[in-house]
């Protein structure tokens, strides 16, 4: 059930494991389950949110937000949101005090992640250090801080739609990411000429069928290839004919081959 935003403001104020009243960042990791849900809730401190593997699914003020791993979605304080993981997913949250995210976005945004604020996030991380105290420390909440206002607000992502038209093509996709359905396949199924469902795509979603759908496949194989599945069967479950132009497609969004990846990231493929 979706909420209003004064009922969620009421009845949903998520608590937070630390002192709001402080000044400066906590750092909170947590590991979800598939079908994981948080209803809509909201925290009086903005918050970073970094998934390091899967898809997040966050409606914030009744907009639907998905994260890719290369970027993090900034929500600034008491603003009404929920969140929902199909499968496992890899979450990191920065919570940012009143003060530090007055200069920040003043609206919920996307944000690139940099190698120096993988870097911070990554060593706080492994220390497991979630509120800085030591001068090295906040020195380094200082640099991540430095490195966000530096970064400029993104657009979405892969954007979602509730349009009538759009939705059930979009659910879909997203449950069957190897689905080779043409835009003209889609037009006749759901009643319409390829021409409107085009013009839709480009009205609801700034951006192409063919795009949404690259988009979406990319963060899939990201979710695939830290699971440890081979290159050759993650292409196949996104319903490529061959290797090489999922790799093609990959290097287009990612900036890099899927083996690159792996190898960037310390991730073992499962020869099982």
């Amino acid at each position: 059930m979706q909420l209003s935003q004064d009922t969620a403001a009421e009845q949903y104020r998520y608590p937070l494991p630390f002192d709001t009243q402080s000044e400066g960042i906590y750092l909170l990791r947590e590991n979800y389950a598939p079908e994981t849900q948080f209803s809509a809730h909201q925290h009086p401190w903005g918050q970073l949110n970094v998934v390091e593997s899967g898809v997040l699914e966050f409606t914030i003020n009744d907009s639907l937000m998905l994260s890719p791993p290369q970027y993090a979605i900034w929500i600034p304080p008491n603003t009404t949101h929920s969140s929902y993981s199909r499968r496992h997913v890899a979450y990191r949250a920065v919570f940012i005090s009143v003060a530090w995210s007055k200069l920040m976005p003043s609206k919920p945004c996307m944000i690139k992640m940099t190698p120096l604020l993988r870097a911070v996030l990554a060593d706080l991380g492994e220390r497991g250090v979630a509120a800085p105290q030591t001068d090295a420390d906040l020195r380094l909440g200082q640099v991540l801080l430095d490195q966000l206002l530096q970064s400029e607000a993104e657009p979405v992502y892969l954007p979602w739609s509730k349009d009538a038209m759009l939705e059930p093509i979009l659910s879909t996709l997203e449950r069957e990411p190897d689905n080779n359905r043409t835009l003209s396949a889609w037009a006749a199924y759901r009643h319409t000429t390829e021409r409107t469902l085009a013009r839709r795509f480009q009205k609801q979603l700034q951006m192409s069928f063919v795009e949404w759908r690259s988009r979406l496949r990319f963060l899939t194989a990201i979710g695939m290839l830290r699971q440890g599945l081979p290159i050759k069967e993650v292409a196949l479950n996104l319903g490529f004919s061959t290797s090489s132009a999922f790799i093609a497609q990959f290097r287009r969004h990612g900036g890099m081959s899927p083996e690159q990846y792996r190898r960037e990231r310390n991730l073992l493929p499962n020869r099982l």
